[in-house]
């Protein structure tokens, strides 16, 4: 029998950040917990990056994830929102390594491939197949917080 193992998705982002908890217990995905972390786009970008920081620590500290996916950065035409996502990214994944968190990184075509079986499907399909495998009444919101959940599930199936 397999062991129960409790994933965090997260979705980075700089003004938003999408994280989710799913458990997997066998083969069976359950939904723990949703949400964004919403940095004050009036802040300094060092106050927002530290924000970040604590809102994943605490979670992690909260939730205790057995593992971690998140998702990959990809083609951005704003370069300085490229550089303020990736920094972001930073110091998610230091929060998450010092929580002694196993870190898993998929694309976002990784992900739509794992979650509808299609590597180009539209963001309303990745959302409707997140409510359809974790048997929620309605598509998880904000955007943010279903990216999480896919980036969750996309690991999820990595590992069955």
């Amino acid at each position: 029998m397999r062991e129960k193992r409790r994933i965090l998705g997260i979705d980075p982002g700089f003004g938003m950040i999408g994280y989710g908890f799913i458990d997997l217990d066998g083969n069976e995905e359950k939904i723990l917990e949703y949400g964004i972390i919403k940095t004050d786009p009036q802040a300094s970008l060092s106050k927002r990056l530290v924000e970040i920081y604590d809102e994943i620590s605490k979670l992690v500290k909260i939730y205790q994830p057995t593992e971690s996916a998140v998702e990959e950065l990809y083609f951005f035409r704003n370069v300085t929102t490229a550089i303020f996502v990736g920094e972001a990214r930073g110091v998610i994944i230091l929060a998450l390594e010092q929580a002694k968190t196993i870190i898993y990184e998929y694309t976002p075509m990784e992900v739509k491939m794992a979650v509808t079986g299609y590597g180009k499907a539209t963001k309303r399909q990745v959302q409707e197949m997140v409510r359809v495998i974790l048997k929620m009444d309605k598509i998880p919101k904000p955007d943010d917080a279903a990216d999480a959940l896919a980036i969750a599930i996309c690991h999820a199936h990595q590992i069955l």
